[in-house]
């Protein structure tokens, strides 16, 4: 995840706000990379992903006076591209594909295994068997575990984006890796 200096971020927002376009194009420097990598974690597709951050751009212009805190602002950012994501979503529903990211097969891969064809072919299996259960979970569940473990966002900024307290995030997330685990275990689930 990106680290963001966010006293300066947020003296940027002040100079975006009195009309200072060098600021804003200062800010989306610094912010476009993660924008970027976020929607396109989130929607699986690098064309989609440059119009969510072309939309999340846009819309960030238009209401940057809104910002109340501007040191916030990559939280708001965030927030305006998780709602411009899932509208393209909902739009593309049915083509949706949760592709298993590289950073998740990293964390199941064990680095000493691929010596074995065997444990290669599990690997991929088990692979392929997350992905499936990942997309037959809940929405809601569905969407913090991808916020958490693809976009390694933090609980506050997960709640942020999708407008729900903290505690919700953690409830989403607890039910949907109990969820999980009983799906890659064969347990039939309600």
């Amino acid at each position: 995840m990106a680290i963001f200096n966010h006293d300066y971020i947020g003296n940027l927002v002040m100079r975006a706000q009195a009309d200072d376009s060098d600021a804003f194009a200062e800010l989306y420097a610094l912010t476009y990379k993660h924008i970027y990598n976020y929607a396109g974690h989130y929607l699986r597709d690098e064309y989609l992903a440059q119009d969510a951050m072309q939309e999340t751009y846009v819309s960030a212009l238009k209401n940057i006076r809104k910002i109340k805190e501007p040191s916030l602002f990559v939280a708001w950012l965030n927030q305006i591209c998780f709602h411009v994501c899932y509208d393209m979503r909902k739009r593309n529903d049915a083509g949706y594909d949760l592709s298993v990211s590289s950073e998740l097969l990293e964390f199941i891969k064990d680095d000493h295994s691929y010596h074995d064809p065997v444990i290669s072919f599990e690997d991929k299996e088990e692979a392929t068997s997350l992905q499936h259960a990942i997309t037959e979970l809940p929405f809601n569940e569905q969407q913090v575990i991808v916020m958490r473990y693809y976009n390694d966002m933090k609980l506050e900024e997960i709640a942020a984006a999708m407008q729900v307290s903290r505690s919700s995030v953690k409830r989403y997330l607890i039910s949907g890796r109990e969820r999980l685990a009983k799906k890659l275990r064969g347990e039939v689930s309600e």
